[in-house]
């Protein structure tokens, strides 16, 4: 796949999904959802739940609050992909521990449409690593009370992805007080120390 295009998106597309536990390869996925970020609102939404053809475990119902009976009738993986797939178009994907996110999605890609997703990531918690490393934890609910986010339907893929955005929003401008604004720079911010002496 060819990257030259993606720095000239002006758009983020932040994603979180739900699963029935942690593994890509023996869990599943039972909700997706995800808007499309432009750095300053949202411009559109994309959810639903999924069918796991599987039981989810009760421990999993107590976090999210997703039931087998919830599920019955979603779409299956295989059918909901496509849909979440052209969406995201060739937009850079965010997430909060976004090796989570992605993996799963990417596996099921694989698995399902034989389409890896291979858009450039953001993960927002190795963001926060480097530019609030004063914090105790970078757990999605540190730091909604860092950035006083309110998460209104915490472990629901939805209200996670919304509080996701407003403390991408919040680092963005720590980026940009140090100098940072370009995509490609904040690309490499996350992975490498480029910007210790800020």
């Amino acid at each position: 796949m060819l990257y030259t295009y993606i720095l000239n998106k002006n758009h983020y597309v932040i994603v979180d999904i739900e699963t029935t536990w942690l593994s890509k390869e023996t869990s599943r996925i039972t909700e997706i959802a995800a808007v499309v970020f432009d750095g300053k609102k949202i411009i559109k939404k994309f959810q639903t739940l999924v069918n796991p053809q599987t039981n989810i475990p009760s421990f999993i119902t107590h976090l999210t609050g997703i039931n087998n009976a919830m599920v019955k009738n979603a779409p299956t993986i295989g059918e909901a992909l496509p849909g979440f797939l052209d969406f995201l178009e060739d937009h850079i994907l965010v997430a909060h521990n976004a090796t989570f996110d992605h993996g799963f999605l990417n596996h099921n890609g694989i698995l399902h449409l034989q389409t890896p997703i291979e858009n450039r990531i953001l993960c927002t918690r190795k963001l926060a690593n480097r530019l609030v490393p004063e914090l105790p934890s970078k757990r999605l609910e540190i730091l909604c009370q860092h950035f006083n986010v309110t998460n209104q339907r915490a472990h629901r893929a939805m209200g996670d992805v919304l509080a996701t955005v407003e403390i991408f929003q919040g680092l963005l401008k720590l980026l940009k007080s140090k100098g940072v604004e370009d995509r490609s720079e904040i690309l490499q911010f996350q992975n490498f120390a480029l910007y210790k002496c800020l």
